[in-house]
């Protein structure tokens, strides 16, 4: 199996590369989708976060997200701790996704993962697609989309590592600033990249 990566910054448009992607038949895994799966009701994930963060267990047996951002956000040590719970379940279902794949025959797949990069598992990567866009668009994109002021757009960018680092580390950049006729031939020769490989 031939695994890639892609990842990007808030409001480059990774989404947006994504569904591109599936478009032209390429399986992607979408670590958030994976993250919420493991911490449904009735999962182990869920049931060690109840043990672990008392409280953010809403009445309905779902996690209240609000609760456990808030106990989490402003304690490395807490958001650490609830890593060690997430991650472990994440990593296991991506790769029971990856094995019911494969057995359907699939040589190559995406994984889709906001932080890639930050947590080190770019290397594990046959190949690493960044979607990128210069920081003053991606601003502009995050204030409009999320009716942000310039301020609090500034604060939301400073808290990630940067698009122009990360594509230190790209195999492919895809560049988003254009628009979505500029954008899809550069995923239609990524993914044909991707394709090459095996």
């Amino acid at each position: 199996m031939h695994v890639f990566g892609l990842t990007g910054g808030i409001a480059s448009g990774k989404s947006t590369v994504s569904r591109m992607l599936r478009e032209l038949g390429a399986r992607v895994l979408d670590a958030d989708v994976i993250a919420r799966e493991v911490v449904e009701p009735g999962t182990p994930g869920l049931q060690s976060i109840r043990e672990r963060f008392p409280g953010v267990v809403g009445p309905d047996g779902r996690l209240d997200r609000v609760k456990l951002g808030a106990h989490i956000f402003a304690d490395p040590a807490e958001r650490a701790a609830l890593n060690a719970i997430v991650h472990p379940q994440v990593r296991a279902a991506f790769l029971q996704k990856l094995e019911a794949l494969e057995a359907e025959g699939i040589t190559h797949a995406v994984y889709d993962v906001p932080l890639l990069i930050e947590t080190g598992l770019h290397t594990a990567m046959e190949g690493v697609a960044v979607v990128w866009v210069p920081r003053e668009v991606q601003k502009a994109r995050l204030m409009a989309r999320d009716g942000l002021d310039a301020e609090a757009a500034e604060a939301r960018l400073a808290a990630q590592l940067s698009l122009d680092d990360k594509r230190q580390h790209a195999t492919w950049v895809i560049d988003n600033s254009g628009g979505p006729e500029a954008t899809r031939p550069q995923v239609e020769a990524v993914w044909r990249a991707m394709l090459a490989h095996g």
